[in-house]
């Protein structure tokens, strides 16, 4: 078995479709998606962003 690992940088509020397109054109089967989420702190409280996704891909022989 041979894995991939795509790292796709998003915005998740905005680009949706850019993340089903990609998803819909892998050749393989998806194992995995992993999001890189980083904390924000501001003045009214700490929130979290995520700033890319880790997309692992089980490619068919």
């Amino acid at each position: 078995m041979e894995y991939k690992v795509h790292k796709l940088k998003v915005n998740l509020n905005e680009d949706q479709q850019m993340l089903e397109q990609f998803l819909n054109n892998l050749r393989g089967e998806v194992v995995s998606i992993i999001p890189n989420v980083k904390p924000i702190f501001r003045p009214m409280g700490a929130t979290a962003k995520v700033d890319f996704l880790l997309i692992i891909e089980k490619l068919v022989n």
